[in-house]
């Protein structure tokens, strides 16, 4: 090996750099802790390296028609930033828009390294530091930091849920899945099959159906989809005497509470619920589409997903000529036809596979410590934050069954106690050991039963039932605890 003049061996890449702070991702989480960090301990040394050659994560990689938030953008959006405009549910580029502001007001944007594919992340105890790896043009660039944050969401971005549908591939018209929709992709007097009951179902048949001749939404099993009104000027004195930031933050707030109150309502009086969703689906049902038949789950309430439809977009497009569902099973995929085991075919020029996401945490990094691979499946999670075993790596978790940055801002701002706790203490690892006898009960991290959550269970993390080890289940108790709560419990300091 060449030696360079200082007589000291050439490093096998050509940089190497090192900081307080790593994280991977410049998505809604990496950006939001970028903000907490930036904001709360500004001596902090940090940088964001993220894969793509933009921000934003699924709002960037996604550009199928119709591509918008599935929970509203009051609570979405960032606490630092309020969204600020009157609808809460907004499309992808207006989504994008927002975060580039954000990022480029606060300075964050200085921060980043686009095209810096991480592919390993291995921590050293000798050196109690994490050494990342990452692709830049070809290149491997090596990061050092004493933490490691993972922002990488919790799907596959290069492969969907494979879900096996017969005769798929006898089609001889175009296959599209959504999350790789061809730019530009003209679909102008096509008929079209969308196969899929999920949010990204029900936001692709309303924006469809405009120009294509015919879209059908084929689903095995019907979901829950509330109607909510996409212009909110509620409160018109308040908002004639508040400060524009002031009401703001009230909307929000309202939101945060209301989305609360619903939850709680659904898990707790899940008949009534049932009912109260009937009967707003009925009203906005045409006459020859069946309630009982394409929308009566056999599942209660947010066991998966509540499905939103703003201002009603999805019903509206059942009343169009242009318009069909079909429940029920596919018996086989034809060359020109979609045939159903109770004989109904579909003509169709496209089918789309609106089939669901591929979960995977980590955005599919090699993560060793002192030279072991850890696996993911199994281990405890610590406040929905930490890993079992792993030291000084946090993952931004979100919430399923509300909005996701509400989670990950959690979990930024036990980052931020924790190293305010490392400093105080003169430590510089924490690691999440589980006492004998911590829980007695183990849990999915994710309270869903999705279809795309069952596939992915036994190879994620899970949670206890009590103390640090508990998941995430309650907006306004986990808020509290992440900024005042206990902080310490079932770690390892060194």
């Amino acid at each position: 090996m060449k030696s360079r003049p200082n007589g000291r061996p050439n490093s096998v890449f050509d940089t190497s750099e090192t900081f307080d702070v790593v994280i991977i991702g410049a998505g809604i989480a990496g950006i939001n802790c970028a903000y907490r960090l930036k904001s709360q301990l500004p001596n902090i040394r940090f940088t964001i390296l993220e894969g793509r050659n933009n921000i934003g994560g699924t709002w960037d990689l996604f550009k199928y028609p119709g591509i918008r938030s599935d929970s509203d953008l009051f609570t979405f959006g960032f606490s630092w930033s309020l969204w600020p405009y009157e609808n809460p549910i907004a499309e992808g580029p207006l989504i994008m828009s927002y975060l580039k502001d954000c990022v480029s007001k606060t300075g964050i944007d200085q921060h980043i390294r686009f095209d810096h594919k991480v592919v390993s992340a291995e921590w050293s105890s000798k050196s109690r530091q994490w050494v990342a790896i990452a692709n830049h043009d070809g290149v491997p660039k090596e990061f050092k930091s004493q933490f490691i944050i993972l922002g990488t969401g919790y799907y596959d971005y290069k492969t969907p849920l494979q879900t096996k549908i017969p005769g798929l591939e006898n089609f001889k018209g175009d296959v599209i899945h959504p999350q790789f929709w061809p730019e530009d992709y003209d679909y102008t007097n096509k008929k079209m099959v969308i196969i899929g009951s999920g949010a990204t179902s029900i936001t692709l048949f309303p924006a469809l159906v405009k120009k294509a001749a015919k879209v059908t939404v084929v689903q095995r099993s019907p979901s829950y989809i509330v109607s909510s009104k996409n212009s909110y000027r509620d409160f018109p004195v308040l908002r004639k005497w508040l400060p524009v930031s002031i009401m703001a933050a009230f909307i929000r707030f309202t939101f945060l509470i209301l989305q609360h109150i619903s939850l709680v309502y659904c898990r707790v009086y899940p008949n009534r619920s049932r009912e109260r969703i009937r009967r707003g689906t009925v009203s906005q049902l045409p006459k020859w589409v069946s309630q009982e038949t394409h929308f009566n789950p056999s599942y209660n309430p947010w066991d998966q997903r509540v499905l939103l439809a703003p201002d009603g977009d999805f019903y509206q497009a059942l009343h169009s000529p242009k318009g069909d569902i079909i429940t029920g099973h596919i018996k086989a995929i034809t060359d020109s036809s979609v045939l159903m085991e109770d004989g109904t075919s579909i003509d169709t020029d496209v089918v789309v596979t609106a089939t669901g996401l591929n979960m995977r945490l980590g955005g599919g990094i090699k993560v060793s410590v002192d030279g072991e691979t850890i696996d993911w499946a199994g281990k405890l999670m610590w406040n929905n934050a930490m890993v079992e075993g792993v030291p000084n790596l946090m993952l931004m978790v979100g919430y399923v069954h509300a909005a996701w940055t509400l989670g990950a801002d959690d979990s930024a701002w036990i980052l931020v106690r924790l190293m305010r706790t490392l400093k105080s203490k003169g430590a510089k690892v924490a690691t999440p050991r589980v006492d004998e006898g911590a829980v007695s009960q183990i849990l999915d991290i994710w309270p869903l039963k999705s279809t795309y959550v069952n596939a992915a269970r036994r190879l994620l993390p899970v949670s206890g039932d009590r103390g640090c080890w508990k998941r995430r289940d309650n907006v306004v108790v986990d808020y509290l605890h992440a900024r005042w709560g206990n902080v310490t419990s079932g770690l390892r300091f060194s």
